[in-house]
């Protein structure tokens, strides 16, 4: 058996109520077998504990380890020179008929063999760990037929098995509408994406369903029945919402109880009150907000008001939000949408947990996983404070030393 402790940390527990942060000054953590066993102050470390392995966090932060909760990191080729065209001025329509837009991405993915889409999302899910991300949602969605939807699941799968990071899948092929089937969407998710979503789940690569309601992909009513198959199947759901216009994603996303609604700029205070009705936890990605520069910001002080909470991403994706740092996105959601150091951490652990429908981990508490992040800091504020700078001294996955 595992035993270690963990002395002299400035733990950022992330306990509710009390200090902010749910500071402990000179801290200890006491781990047994993968499992958070004692929390609390060095000094009143039980006896019991004295005689167990001891790791000299050497007065630095103690965060739980981060939870990038919405992430597409599996894919195939890039869209760098989709991004130097608009840069030159074309638009979207001309991109498009350039061959560009996710018809690209989904060419790409499609052609790639499993061994280049593992390598590629490797990459990025390396960056990710250096980082101190402990645990990643990883959708398929770029496939949009079912071969190559469940070659993407299934090389999520794999990661976790090849790294040291916990992985939740979510199946998205509901996502857009592959160019075969243009102009048939409800065909499309009667004929391919609800056979996808059942053989994947016979198969085991399914934790969760997702989808993207918007007047550029699917209606209330398509994604309606993609949920439905998913409620049939006993899988959570979640939504892509609010993105470009109020359609009323969250809402309906909130009436099947869905573990989260992402994006959400142009949600409206009734989408609100029915997220906080449901549970729902709101996903914020100031990654494509960023990239598509986009004006219309989420309604950070309505979350604040009907207390619903809000978890942030990074969206990785090589379309909209090509960007693989949960710390550079914690930056982002306080610099462009004004959120606090603490929301942002709690954001990218607690509440990012909790979107994935996860209670074992997001905080340091007895019961939890040792999911865990040691950072060169003297506060948690640094954490959504600097830009550009990782100030991971170790991680530790269930216990044990992930990276250094």
């Amino acid at each position: 058996m595992s035993k270690r402790v963990f002395i002299d940390a400035k733990l950022a527990t992330l306990a509710e109520g009390g200090r902010p942060y749910g500071l402990i000054d000179h801290g200890a953590v006491a781990v047994e077998d993968g499992l958070i066993c004692w929390v609390g102050a060095e000094s009143a470390l039980p006896s019991t504990f004295q005689s167990w392995d001891k790791v000299d966090c050497g007065g630095r932060v103690m965060t739980p380890g981060l939870v990038d909760c919405h992430t597409h990191v599996v894919f195939g080729g890039n869209r760098a020179r989709e991004f130097e065209m608009r840069l030159e001025g074309a638009t979207y329509e001309e991109i498009a008929r350039a061959g560009g837009g996710i018809v690209s991405t989904v060419m790409a993915t499609r052609s790639a063999t499993d061994a280049e889409l593992l390598e590629q999302a490797l990459t990025r899910v390396d960056a990710l760990r250096a980082e101190g991300v402990t645990t990643i949602e990883i959708k398929s969605g770029y496939g949009l037929d079912i071969e190559t939807e469940h070659r993407m699941l299934r090389t999520a799968r794999r990661i976790a098995g090849l790294r040291p990071v916990r992985v939740k899948t979510s199946f998205l092929g509901a996502h857009a509408i592959p160019p075969e089937f243009k102009g048939l969407s409800s065909v499309y998710i009667d004929e391919v994406c609800i056979p996808a979503l059942r053989a994947a789940h016979a198969e085991g690569l399914v934790d969760a369903v997702d989808g993207f309601m918007e007047g550029i992909a699917f209606s209330g009513d398509e994604i309606t029945r993609v949920f439905k198959a998913a409620r049939e199947l006993g899988l959570p759901v979640k939504l892509h919402a609010e993105q470009l216009s109020n359609l009323g994603g969250a809402k309906l996303a909130a009436s099947f109880g869905a573990l989260s609604a992402d994006h959400l700029e142009y949600l409206d205070e009734a989408g609100v009150s029915a997220m906080k009705e449901a549970g729902t936890v709101a996903v914020i990605l100031p990654g494509a907000f960023y990239f598509l520069r986009e004006k219309q910001s989420p309604p950070i002080a309505l979350f604040r008001k009907h207390e619903v909470p809000m978890a942030i991403a990074t969206d990785c994706n090589p379309g909209s939000s090509p960007l693989a740092s949960l710390l550079l996105t914690m930056n982002m959601s306080a610099t462009l949408f004004r959120l606090t150091p603490e929301e942002c951490l709690r954001g990218a652990t607690q509440h990012a947990a909790r979107a994935l429908g996860l209670d074992d981990c997001g905080t340091i508490d007895v019961g939890k996983r040792a999911d865990l992040a040691l950072w060169n800091i003297a506060h948690p504020n640094e954490l959504s404070y600097r830009i550009g700078f990782n100030p991971l001294y170790q991680s530790y996955f269930s216990g044990e030393l992930c990276h250094q």
